[in-house]
């Protein structure tokens, strides 16, 4: 492992992975690589259900790592793979709690959520993927308090702020500052390249992909075609 993304989603690590795939330290794992590959499902459910973890097998086939699930167990990792960078994906905290809101699933006015009925509406090959949320979530909630939440009814703003902003602390707090980047795309190729110690691609700006867009896309996709196609590959 190169490269350890400690950004909550929505920080752009979208833009990350486009960009760290591009200075050659990927093959780059996000959440849409679990989307995209139902049979990783298998390499993930030991570690949502606090078994031990086989990172190596987890990450077979990819080099670095960005966003959910991975940033999930960034301090896991960052123990495992002690020469590893980390990179934490930030920005202003309260346009991310507007942007986290449309992650999952909203409650109806009713206050219920028939998730049987949701998951019956799914192609089969990416229902292994949805039964593994709940998990996820409470992964995510044993980092970052029992108030975050993926999907149902949204957190509220200062809650999600707090949560943003503590752990954005915790990240700064355990790690030498030779080895972290507190990065946002708006920064550019400068901070990244030097903290990686590479070159400055030469009249390509940095990619700004939108993560909410780009899940959609994917989505959009898959209605269409019942296939799950690489967002990054239709963006190129």
């Amino acid at each position: 492992m190169k490269i350890i993304g400690a950004g909550l989603p929505r920080t752009g690590t979208s833009s990350l992975k486009a960009a760290l795939d591009r200075l050659g330290f990927g093959p780059t794992y996000h959440m849409f690589e679990l989307m995209q590959n139902p049979e990783h499902v298998d390499r993930w459910r030991p570690v949502v259900n606090r078994e031990s973890a086989d990172w190596d097998r987890v990450f077979a086939g990819y080099d670095s790592a960005v966003d959910f699930p991975a940033s999930i167990y960034w301090q896991e990792l960052a123990e495992a793979y002690p020469e590893a960078k980390v990179i934490l994906t930030v920005r202003d905290p309260r346009r991310w709690h507007k942007s986290i809101g449309s992650m999952g699933p909203q409650m109806p006015a009713d206050g219920e959520l028939d998730m049987a009925a949701m998951m019956e509406q799914m192609p089969p090959r990416i229902r292994s993927i949805m039964e593994l949320l709940p998990q996820m979530n409470g992964a995510a909630q044993r980092m970052l308090g029992p108030d975050f939440t993926m999907a149902g009814s949204p957190m509220e703003e200062e809650t999600a702020v707090e949560i943003f902003e503590r752990h954005a602390e915790n990240v700064r707090a355990a790690l030498p500052a030779d080895r972290l980047l507190v990065f946002q795309a708006s920064d550019g190729w400068g901070p990244l390249c030097e903290f990686l110690g590479v070159e400055v691609p030469v009249d390509e700006p940095y990619p700004h992909l939108n993560d909410a867009a780009t899940l959609q896309r994917m989505f959009a996709t898959m209605t269409e075609t019942n296939e799950l196609v690489s967002p990054f590959e239709q963006s190129s």
